[in-house]
């Protein structure tokens, strides 16, 4: 729960508050799982476009199983799994009683953890795939932060439709586990920000196309090498700027 606007530590607090009384249109829901995502960070800094009333419980992500409905509800019974229907829920909590509105059920045999992260990466990454290029398959798609919840939701979506992805990640030690894993998950190649800058890149465009799409969420260089892959007349999405530094494009 936070009181006010500010850095998490500073504002958020643990605090033991009764459950609303259940309406006749009410869920009752007990909290399964909830991720941390920057938005929620974002919302309680006060510097997010949505900001929930204060005093507000934070969270817009998770994953819920229905243990009471009120009478004019039929869409829900005790035992079903439901994630937010909108955002600025406040799923950082045990139980919480909900309008019936808010919230949509999900199938309750797929992993926990995956049910929780469901309405925010997935749903950003196929978005950005389908409203800004019309990409068929053999098609490719370059995207840097290759291995954030975002870029792991384009891999698996991408490789489902049969577009071809161009995973940007930053150099680690680990380098070799973080490309097995993004590999197993249906990524077609894995490059670093580095390798963007060498001519070996050349190698990647004879067995696919040049990118139509360009997805960042990094800024700074890593952008700027991003977009000398990009077809002409091709488009890049920025959804993040994790660099704190300006876009800058190529001419």
């Amino acid at each position: 729960l936070y009181e006010r606007h500010g850095e998490p530590p500073a504002v958020v607090q643990l605090k033991d508050l009764k459950v609303a009384e259940l309406g006749d249109s009410d869920v009752h829901v007990k909290m399964l799982a909830a991720p941390i995502n920057p938005a929620d960070i974002n919302m309680i800094q006060g510097t997010y476009a949505i900001l929930s009333p204060l005093p507000a419980v934070g969270g817009n992500e998770g994953v819920g199983e229905v243990l009471e409905v009120g009478r004019r509800v039929a869409a829900l019974k005790p035992g079903d799994w439901v994630i937010p229907a909108t955002s600025g829920l406040g799923t950082w909590r045990t139980q919480g009683v909900f309008p019936e509105e808010m919230l949509l059920k999900v199938p309750s045999d797929i992993p926990v953890l995956c049910a929780a992260t469901l309405s925010v990466n997935p749903c950003t990454a196929y978005r950005m795939l389908a409203d800004f290029e019309t990409l068929a398959p053999g098609d490719s798609v370059i995207q840097n932060a290759a291995n954030s919840g975002v870029g792991q939701a384009v891999i698996q979506i991408a490789k489902a439709s049969g577009i071809k992805t161009i995973n940007v990640v930053r150099d680690r030690p680990d380098l070799p586990k973080l490309v097995e894993r993004l590999m197993a998950l249906g990524a077609d190649h894995v490059v670093t920000e580095e390798m963007l800058r060498k001519p070996e890149m050349k190698d990647i465009f004879k067995s696919i196309p040049m990118p139509r799409l360009a997805l960042n969420c990094v800024g700074g260089k890593s952008t700027t090498e991003m977009l000398r892959h990009l077809q002409p007349k091709g488009t890049m999405v920025t959804y993040g700027g994790m660099a704190k530094q300006p876009v800058m494009v190529p001419v």
